[in-house]
């Protein structure tokens, strides 16, 4: 068989994909190191990288097959082994390293986001035919950054991820920002937005108790994560009924 045989090339596109993949482990490795010598921004930075990286494998896995074309492994499990690392693990590290818990509540709080995101991860329904997640997504490694971004005080980071924990076993529907297409209009560019202002936060951050911060990039950062809630509250309890939501395309 030749090697410029459309097929085995798209195997060999396809395994390549799976080694982008997991190599957002690699990354989580390097992150994670990064919190133990206490390099907080370069931890942030490949928090980032991780997620760019997880961001782009979807759409890129679709257009070549892989399912199809490199079935050996498993990209969904792979993602998800990869996510429990980036999302869950590494920015857990970060904020006990960084002891952003009141200290009476901390293993208490950090081992229930470890139990509930696992419980989450493995969920049969983690996602609906119309690619909602059901439940908080684990994105700690977005939720966490911003706590050390915005000078968030402990009860302020004990509330929201307590709130946010909890949300793992719910019903509640949050948006894949690339799949759902009622809104992408909106939530796609905003996403991007929102990355950026948060590549850049990241690029400039060192620990303080002050927001590093301005009044913009503060709105943005605050402003994308409640657009998330109020369209997932939407899409939760009223998207089957009559009341629209910028135009949002209405369900049967």
């Amino acid at each position: 068989m030749s090697v410029f045989d459309s097929d085995a090339v798209s195997r060999r596109a396809g395994y390549v994909l799976h080694v982008m993949t997991a190599f957002g482990a690699v990354a989580g490795m390097v992150a994670l190191q990064a919190v133990i010598d206490g390099r907080y921004r370069d931890a942030l930075l490949w928090l980032l990288a991780a997620q760019i990286l997880d961001g782009l494998d979807g759409p890129i896995a679709r257009k070549l097959d892989v399912e199809f074309y490199a079935d050996r492994i498993d990209g969904r499990i792979l993602d998800l082994v990869v996510d429990y690392i980036t999302c869950v693990l590494v920015p857990l590290a970060l904020l006990v390293r960084l002891e952003l818990l009141p200290t009476h509540f901390e293993t208490l709080i950090v081992g229930a986001v470890f139990l509930f995101s696992a419980l989450w991860f493995a969920r049969t329904d983690l996602e609906t035919d119309d690619h909602w997640f059901n439940g908080f997504p684990a994105a700690w490694n977005l939720v966490v950054p911003t706590f050390l971004i915005m000078g968030s005080t402990r009860t302020e980071v004990l509330i929201v991820t307590i709130a946010l924990c909890i949300s793992q076993l719910t019903n509640l529907k949050f948006p894949h920002i690339v799949k759902v297409e009622p809104m992408r209009w909106v939530t796609l560019p905003f996403a991007v937005l929102y990355l950026g202002n948060l590549a850049w936060l990241s690029w400039d951050y060192t620990p303080t108790e002050q927001s590093h911060a301005n009044l913009f990039q503060a709105i943005i950062l605050i402003g994308f994560p409640l657009y998330i809630m109020l369209i997932s509250i939407w899409r939760t309890w009223f998207a089957h009924t009559h009341i629209p939501l910028l135009g949002w395309i209405q369900y049967d």
